[in-house]
């Protein structure tokens, strides 16, 4: 495994080139904007050098990770010569159908895909390709350089073949492979966002505010963050979006989406990447933005 292609170039797509890149790998990153690809390398470089100045990495192996990731508008150009295929596009089924069909086209037949969904069904997304046997769930946490968890799914026809050669990669990565079956929202989502959606209705029904139930749940559950600030940084939209996914799949009321957080979707509160959600961000942008003046 010399050789990986990262299709997806945002929060996600990043993140996992930056790990792959940085552990010996030539990533072959790809995204259709330009724009996006120049903020994911400015991204990982800055993070990269934050990792110098802690002592955490050597400035030489910032040097070898950047010079690693080579980046792509032309999903064909990128993916081909790949050993290793992951999928990190956003979160709709339809797009990522899309993507695997063309993949049919473009990669050798032992080429592995993986799909970074955190969500939707491995299976479903395999029938889009002639070997479904090589298709997997490979779910980074974020941010992807400091979580060390990697959640691996296994599809209905996903083969132990390649299961085991993508738990030894994220093995490789300094990361702790959990496999686990295919359902919607697989371990980590079908509990995460169960919860961020309660927190969600405790609030709406005003049984508390956000700075309360955010300490609750720090100060008396020891989570290190509340559920409502956690939703910011995963973004409201994500939320919905994976809340629709369960509910989908299981037609259970108990994962129908607050309404609350429909209408915040809807008015483009989406958190952090908005610049406002449960919390308010904008003064915080304001200030980072005047600091990188004196910098």
């Amino acid at each position: 495994m010399k050789t990986v292609a990262v299709i997806g170039a945002g929060t996600m797509g990043n993140g996992i080139a930056h790990v792959f890149a940085q552990h010996g790998l030539v990533v072959k990153l790809i995204d259709v904007s330009e724009k996006t690809l120049d903020n994911a390398m400015n991204t990982i470089a800055n993070n990269l050098n934050r990792m110098v100045s802690k002592g955490t990495i050597t400035p030489d192996l910032f040097a070898k990770t950047i010079t690693n990731i080579i980046t792509y508008t032309d999903l064909k150009d990128g993916v081909t010569g790949a050993d290793f295929v992951i999928e990190a596009a956003t979160e709709n089924l339809d797009l990522k159908r899309t993507i695997f069909k063309q993949l049919n086209d473009f990669c050798a037949h032992n080429t592995i895909f993986a799909s970074n969904t955190s969500s939707i069904s491995i299976t479903e997304i395999a029938n889009e390709v002639v070997h479904p046997e090589r298709v997997i769930g490979m779910h980074f946490m974020n941010p992807v350089p400091l979580m060390p968890l990697v959640e691996i799914i296994k599809g209905k026809k996903t083969s132990e073949e390649v299961v085991t050669i993508t738990v030894a990669l994220a093995k490789k990565l300094s990361k702790t492979a959990v496999v686990v079956h295919d359902a919607p929202g697989f371990v980590a989502n079908r509990i995460l966002m169960p919860m961020i959606n309660e927190a969600i209705e405790t609030l709406q029904t005003n049984i508390g505010g956000v700075i309360e139930i955010d300490t609750i749940m720090k100060l008396g559950m020891n989570h290190p963050m509340g559920p409502l600030q956690l939703a910011d940084h995963i973004g409201l939209d994500v939320c919905l979006s994976i809340m629709n996914v369960l509910y989908d799949g299981f037609k259970n009321p108990k994962y129908a989406p607050n309404s609350l957080l429909i209408q915040m979707v809807k008015e483009g509160k989406l958190g952090v990447k908005s610049g406002e959600g449960f919390y308010d961000y904008k003064e915080h942008k304001k200030a980072e933005k005047v600091a990188k003046q004196f910098v």
